[in-house]
């Protein structure tokens, strides 16, 4: 090699100014290794062998060969433009593959390059105008491209296998991070607390705490520890469709582009498959309205009350008065309702709504005799456990049968329609199949037990009216959610109309209201006395007349009657002889 520069230099003419281009194709190798360095130090190593005066060192970090439109680049060409003897300067580089690796991308920079009058130079290559020197020149660009196509090519089949093994192979999703684990290599973990922040926000998707895309963006929004990992700081809504739609957050890996079907990773997800399904569902509904600028911490009850009068929801704002105060009050704008712009002081409706969920709040005894009946449900639901297992196990026999049918019909198949609409119902029973495989891996009972289950129920139920008092606007309007079935109905003379409660409070509720006493002594029947008859008297017959006469004759005519005297159809006593 030193014998190389030597004639280089020979043979190089004087007074050249040399511009060290350098480039490294990803960010792992600014931060690893000393690629650029080393790539500057063999170029001045070559430029005072060749006599070059090096000027200028032009850098490109992160960016592909196979790439013309580069930072380093034109900062180059935009250079060589301005200068006036720009047939004194050399653009020197280490290797071809470091100034392109796409044959068409380094004939354009050749080209360019030229063009200002600079010419080029690198150790591994003579640059020559004659056939032999373009020659050569061109199977080392190739050589660079194919090179570059190969890598991609290797990175891509071991990416594809490494995620059919359920591996993520790319970047780490948000509320996920990367790290060595025994038997897996990189693995996917949870990515504190980042990865709580984003379950609660999955999790009240797909149960309806947050209705919409928009409440779940402002969710994310007040949470600093979120946004304070964010470059922009800011949310968009094309980053929580994003979220909502990755299927690693329920412990699965998909790549469709390259044929990795839906499978499951060897990550913890933060939901379960049901629920990210349930929150595939919600989506293709239209959960997607736009976030309503209107809500706010002054007036909670927006747009969720109604009008007693016509049933829409109230409005609310901010009156002046001559004085310049300011007052609040709620209304109903709709046109022609009784009530149309007929104010209603916030403190007024507010502390209404407040009396209202303090009537909800059910009593201590209530709560005994729910948890017992939640208890028994409890034990019941666990010693159906093995049934339901055997369940989820026939039913993914049966998959596996359909399955087995509809491959046998796509070999039969002849046309690419029907080979298509096969394949949308084996992907669709795959995934029925691993549904059923995650509820039957599921033990009833080992998460939590009933205990904290039914505590963390009663923190809300036990008074929802202190949450409302004490929490913020995403603590209202989710009292709103879960205890109202329907909007409530306020009437501006009679207050709230009787609402229409969820499940859980109407139950509780009639649990806990009607009338209760001891039963009377005499039974549950009312005490009406009934006749008492003897032998002077007789019950009264409940036979049809026609047949009471019929054996009334029949008996005089078999015998005697009591006490040795012939029967006559008549008792002691009576007055109506011969009916009874």
């Amino acid at each position: 090699m030193t014998e190389f520069y030597d004639r280089a230099a020979r043979d190089a003419p004087r007074d050249l100014k040399a511009i060290i281009y350098c480039r490294v194709s990803s960010v792992a190798q600014t931060k690893k290794g000393d690629g650029l360095a080393s790539q500057e130090t063999r170029c001045r190593e070559y430029a005072a062998y060749k006599g070059y005066t090096v000027v200028k060192t032009v850098v490109d970090r992160a960016v592909s060969g196979g790439v013309l439109d580069r930072p380093g680049i034109k900062e180059l060409i935009q250079f060589l433009k301005r200068e006036k003897h720009a047939d004194r300067y050399v653009v020197l580089f280490d290797d071809i593959s470091r100034l392109a690796r796409d044959i068409r991308t380094h004939l354009d920079l050749r080209d360019a390059i030229f063009a200002t009058g600079a010419q080029m130079d690198c150790p591994t290559l003579e640059f020559r105008q004659d056939s032999d020197g373009l020659y050569f020149e061109g199977m080392q660009a190739l050589n660079a491209e194919h090179y570059r196509r190969k890598n991609a090519e290797q990175t891509k089949n071991r990416m594809r296998a490494r995620a059919m093994g359920g591996y993520w192979p790319f970047r780490a999703p948000p509320g996920y991070r990367f790290e060595r684990v025994a038997g897996h290599g990189n693995l996917l973990v949870r990515d504190e607390p980042l990865a709580s922040i984003l379950q609660e926000a999955l999790e009240g998707f797909a149960s309806g705490r947050f209705e919409t895309q928009a409440e779940v963006k402002r969710f994310l929004d007040a949470q600093p520890s979120y946004m304070a990992g964010r470059k922009n700081r800011e949310l968009r809504y094309e980053d929580v469709i994003r979220l909502l739609t990755r299927p690693h957050y329920a412990g699965y890996v998909e790549i469709a582009e390259w044929g990795v079907t839906l499978r499951k990773g060897h990550h913890e997800g933060l939901i379960d498959l049901a629920q990210f399904e349930k929150i595939q569902a919600r989506i293709r509904d239209g959960a997607r309205a736009p976030a309503r600028k209107d809500l706010n911490e002054d007036f909670p009850l927006r747009g969720f009350a109604t009008c007693g009068d016509c049933g829409k929801p109230l409005t609310a704002n901010w009156s002046k008065s001559k004085t310049g105060a300011k007052h609040p009050y709620y209304m109903c704008f709709a046109k022609g309702c009784p009530s149309y712009r007929k104010s209603i002081r916030r403190a007024t409706i507010e502390g209404d709504f407040e009396a209202l969920l303090a009537r909800m709040t059910p009593t201590v005894t209530t709560f005994e005799i729910a948890r017992a009946m939640f208890r028994e449900a409890w034990d019941t639901r666990l010693a159906q456990a093995k049934e339901i297992a055997a369940t989820l196990k026939a039913d993914i026999a049966k998959i596996d049968r359909q399955i087995d049918q509809l491959l046998d019909r796509i070999v039969d198949a002849g046309s690419q329609s029907a080979v298509t609409a096969y394949e949308r119902r084996i992907s669709k029973l795959e995934k029925d199949k691993l549904l059923a495989a995650e509820r039957l891996a599921k033990k009833p009972g080992s998460q939590r037990d009933f205990d904290e289950m039914f505590e963390l129920a009663c923190r809300f139920l036990s008074n929802p009216c202190k949450i409302w008092i004490n929490g913020d606007l995403a603590l209202r309007r989710t009292v709103l959610k879960l205890a109202f079935a329907a909007r409530p109905a306020y009437c501006r003379k009679e207050g709230f109309r009787t609402p229409k409660t969820t499940l859980p409070f109407k139950v509780l509720g009639a649990i806990g209201v009607g009338k209760r006493g001891m039963a009377e002594r005499k039974g549950f029947e009312p005490s009406i006395p009934s006749p008492v008859y003897s032998l002077s008297r007789g019950a009264p017959s409940t036979t049809r007349p026609p047949l009471r006469r019929d054996r009334d004759r029949r008996n005089s005519r078999m015998g005697q009657g009591i006490f040795g005297q012939k029967y006559t159809g008549t008792m002691p006593g009576r007055k109506d002889a011969g009916q009874g």
